[in-house]
């Protein structure tokens, strides 16, 4: 489905580009209402106007948006779990959201859900995984090892570090893996997506 750049640019504030992503997902919902790839991007969407509506007080819309959000997105990956364009998603939506919980103890369960699919994605992606882009791999990479550092898992975070040192030298993705070995955490304006469609 052609709709990740109008989501990327509605978690960043377009409504706009939020609302075409969101009828593009509920037009092929309505045709396919098991179509995985609608329905995790779809969830993703009700996911950020969940943390809207809490940013607004109204936190009992926000709950009921948020476990909607969830749930939307499990059933897509329920329904294919060897799609990575329902695992990344999903991975990307739930370890960014978690960056902005109050407690780790909240955030762990969608952290390890995130990086479960990131992991999926790699096992799938590695008979080719040197032939893709440096931002594919970059995300994805960068992704697993600054997750499994919030968990306090650093061995696991260096290992992932040191493989985005070695084959993405030169690269933002490099020298945030440099800050990390250097301070074992990195600043919250150095986790983001390193792409066009979000600040680096």
């Amino acid at each position: 489905m052609k709709v990740r750049t109008d989501f990327f640019a509605g978690f960043t504030g377009d409504k706009e580009a939020l609302g075409r992503g969101m009828k593009a997902c509920e037009d092929m919902l309505a045709v396919n209402p098991k179509h995985a790839q609608a329905l995790v991007w779809h969830g993703g969407g009700v996911l950020y106007q969940a943390s809207g509506a809490f940013q607004t007080g109204d936190q009992t819309k926000g709950r009921e948006l948020w476990a909607r959000g969830l749930q939307e997105m499990q059933t897509a990956v329920d329904l294919d779990p060897g799609n990575v364009a329902v695992r990344i998603p999903r991975g990307a939506v739930l370890l960014t959201a978690t960056r902005y919980m109050p407690t780790l103890d909240m955030a762990r369960p969608l952290i390890e859900k995130g990086l479960s699919d990131y992991e999926r994605t790699y096992e799938l992606q590695k008979p080719f995984f040197q032939n893709l882009g440096t931002h594919p791999r970059g995300e994805l990479l960068f992704g697993l090892a600054e997750g499994y550092s919030r968990l306090g898992d650093a061995e696991k975070a260096r290992g992932y570090f040191e493989q985005i040192r070695d084959e993405l030298p030169d690269t933002a993705y490099a020298r945030r893996a440099n800050l990390w070995m250097e301070t074992r955490s990195l600043p919250l304006n150095q986790t983001g997506c390193v792409g066009c469609h979000a600040g680096k």
